[in-house]
């Protein structure tokens, strides 16, 4: 009996909704740690100590907002999919549709640069094709086994969303991983000398044995996240400061100088603003129909 690998990879989607359950079971966690148990109750203390839980709880709640922003962003937004029966258009083409052009139909202008071989030659990027979706292929696009479909400058399969990360979404899962980063990171500081009094505490039974064991593992499960997110925020770090996908890391090895790399300052701005120009083009195609 033959195994369809395709179809094994679409089951993990599966996977991902119990990912989903599992980030709100810790943001619950977290949330009844530190504001209910920890630091909620130090707001009626008075004096200084107020005044340091009232800023505590309204960074965390900030923070918090943010990383559930750039989290369902992440997972409800298209990464970049190529339209049916897409195929790349021709200079004229271009020209004559001018701003009229919408997103889909152009897709990622970055994506066509032209780049320039080791005899400093100009070569234009080849457009593939992709048998299983069969249709056009836009250069830096890949196919996903996960999602069955082809994604625009696709970095991975996120199981933690249940979305790939493409063109149109990297820049909010950057978003995702700096919050959630900054958040466990704040949580570990603020709950470590209730940690380090864990012990004692336990030993004189001096608190609920529930509340105990909340704080013992919110700090744990905090700790170990913000230090992996420390690894995951440095690596697309250097991955954006290069214009480089985690896919095409290999690729990108081999040569000499990577080809779609622009300079520090235009690869940041070619992310930070690839959802302003998602705005923009959709504006001027609604002014013209209007």
């Amino acid at each position: 009996m033959e195994i369809n690998l395709f179809k094994l990879c679409s089951g993990l989607k599966v996977i991902g909704y119990f990912m989903i359950l599992l980030v709100a079971a810790i943001i619950s966690l977290s949330y009844y740690a530190v504001v209910v148990v920890t630091w909620g109750p130090e707001l009626l203390s008075g004096g200084l100590h107020s005044f340091l839980a009232f800023f505590i709880i309204i960074l965390f709640h900030f923070l918090l907002i943010m990383l559930l922003w750039s989290y369902f962003m992440v997972v409800f937004k298209d990464p970049g999919s190529v339209p049916n029966n897409w195929k790349p258009l021709t200079e004229e083409e271009v020209l004559e549709a001018g701003s009229s052009l919408t997103l889909s139909e152009s897709i990622e202008p970055e994506a066509f640069t032209s780049t320039h071989s080791a005899d400093g030659r100009e070569r234009r990027p080849q457009v593939g094709y992709c048998s299983r979706c069969q249709n056009g292929k836009p250069p830096r696009c890949h196919h996903c086994s996960v999602c069955q479909r082809c994604v625009l400058k696709m970095d991975h399969h996120c199981v933690w969303v249940v979305n790939c990360v493409g063109a149109r979404n990297y820049k909010f899962f950057l978003l995702f991983l700096l919050y959630t980063f900054l958040e466990t990171t704040m949580d570990t500081f603020i709950l470590l000398p209730n940690f380090i009094d864990f012990f004692s505490e336990a030993k004189n039974h001096s608190t609920s044995p529930g509340n105990l064991a909340v704080i013992f593992l919110t700090f744990v499960l905090n700790l170990a996240f913000a230090l992996s997110l420390l690894c995951f925020v440095v690596m697309h770090v250097s991955l954006l400061s290069s214009n480089t996908t985690t896919i095409e890391v290999h690729e990108k090895r081999r040569g000499i100088r990577w080809k779609y790399d622009l300079g520090r300052k235009k690869n940041f701005e070619q992310v930070v603003l690839s959802l302003s120009l998602s705005l923009s083009i959709k504006l001027s195609r609604e002014v013209q129909l209007n």
